[in-house]
């Protein structure tokens, strides 16, 4: 049985499930979603413009298990403060962790090689799903889960590179928020908290970094006392969805302590060994928290990029079957996400149902556009019907609105 959304009109679980997009059943287990076939087509749209957004900024693409040796996560200091939210389990009498965190599994694949300061920086990215026992009684929908994909990456720099690597993780994070139409964002700089690893000294070195590329990209922040990670200080930020609600989002936190923990060096000019700067990051923070923020934030009304049904083809009548298919293969050869309602209903009651599942557009074909070979459209909030509509005419106009991300 699923869990039932609680009401609410701008509710992304009540969208998700009008819409088709997800859902929560207790068989899985509480905090658990379960992504559907029209979720999924969003997910891989996103994820598919994240990649390339990163492989333009000299991003490579990684992939580490979802289990370890617990081992890892004491030598990283995740078991000695996050061992709560931790979910352990037993192989061949070795004790082992489903991740909480991706950055261990990356810091190995740097150690596994040795590196010159050549090299250097080292942009890993990766979409990788880790599991947190997060108490029931704060998960809520797809906003805090057990089971969570973070857009990670981490940046293996010397400490002379650090402050502009930070720089670029910021523009990367404000451009790639921008395509979703978060323009108002806000930066907040949080600083060593009472329970940390490192030097004061280390952790003061830092934050004035931090503070530096912040001020250099003429960003706006504010001090969040104590709030930093365990490792080492962060920049968060936050923006405003359409509803005018601040949302946390993206992060970047400077860490100096793991790569002294896990004894990572690169080779430097003088052929001596030195000790990289670690960079961890996320733009979205983790999908299903950033999935859920959108829902909400175009109340279900996705963009014609994004929407997983694009187009909806319509018939008038029985008549006009054949010729709906051949618009509908028309659209689909053009890479177009097309679906066809030809079954014998009133019109009005087919473009109701296409209204309620929130499809940018809706094509009729009824005799006069069989005749015509032409197409009637309907754009979504738009009550006019364009009438004698080509539809090489219209795959055109499509095209270039989904390129521009509209």
């Amino acid at each position: 049985m699923a869990e039932k959304p609680k009401a609410g009109k701008n509710d992304h679980r009540v969208i998700g499930k009008e819409l088709d997009l997800f859902s929560f059943q207790n068989k899985a287990g509480a905090g658990l979603p379960l992504i559907h076939p029209k979720g999924a087509i969003i997910r891989d749209i996103i994820e598919d413009f994240w990649k390339q957004e990163h492989r333009k900024r000299g991003y490579e693409l990684v992939w580490t298990p979802h289990i370890f040796k617990l081992d890892l996560f004491k030598t990283s200091g995740h078991y000695g403060n996050y061992k709560k939210f931790m979910f352990l389990t037993e192989v061949d009498k070795t004790k082992y962790a489903i991740k909480p965190m991706n950055c261990p599994g990356t810091i190995l694949i740097y150690k596994d090689t040795n590196h010159s300061y050549k090299e250097l920086p080292l942009r890993y990215a990766e979409l990788g799903t880790c599991y947190r026992n997060e108490l029931s009684g704060v998960l809520g929908g797809l906003f805090r889960v057990r089971s969570l994909t973070i857009d990670d990456a981490h940046i293996f720099c010397t400490p002379e590179q650090a402050e502009q690597e930070v720089k670029g993780v910021a523009n990367l994070i404000i451009d790639f928020y921008k395509v979703f139409g978060f323009k108002d964002v806000k930066t907040e700089l949080s600083t060593m908290p009472k329970k940390h690893i490192g030097t004061p000294a280390m952790w003061k070195k830092s934050e004035a970094i931090l503070e530096k590329a912040l001020k250099s990209n003429k960003l706006k922040y504010k001090i969040n006392k104590g709030e930093g990670a365990f490792y080492g200080p962060k920049i968060d930020f936050h923006v405003k969805d359409n509803q005018g609600r601040n949302w946390q989002l993206g992060t970047i936190q400077l860490d100096f302590n793991m790569p002294d923990r896990f004894k990572l060096r690169y080779v430097g000019e003088d052929n001596k060994p030195h000790k990289p700067v670690c960079i961890h990051r996320a733009v979205m923070g983790s999908f299903e928290r950033f999935f859920g923020i959108l829902i909400e934030h175009y109340n279900g009304a996705f963009p014609l990029w994004l929407s997983p049904v694009q187009v909806k083809v319509i018939t008038f009548t029985d008549r006009n079957e054949k010729y709906a298919q051949k618009v509908a293969k028309q659209f689909t050869d053009a890479g177009l996400r097309i679906e066809l309602d030809d079954r014998t209903e009133s019109v009005q009651k087919k473009v109701r149902e296409a209204e309620l599942q929130k499809i940018p557009y809706i094509i009729v074909c009824g005799d006069k556009e069989q005749k015509a070979k032409t197409i009637a459209v309907r754009q979504r909030s738009v009550k006019k019907i364009k009438y004698k509509v080509k539809p090489k005419t219209f795959i055109k106009q499509l095209k270039k609105q989904i390129e521009a991300k509209k």
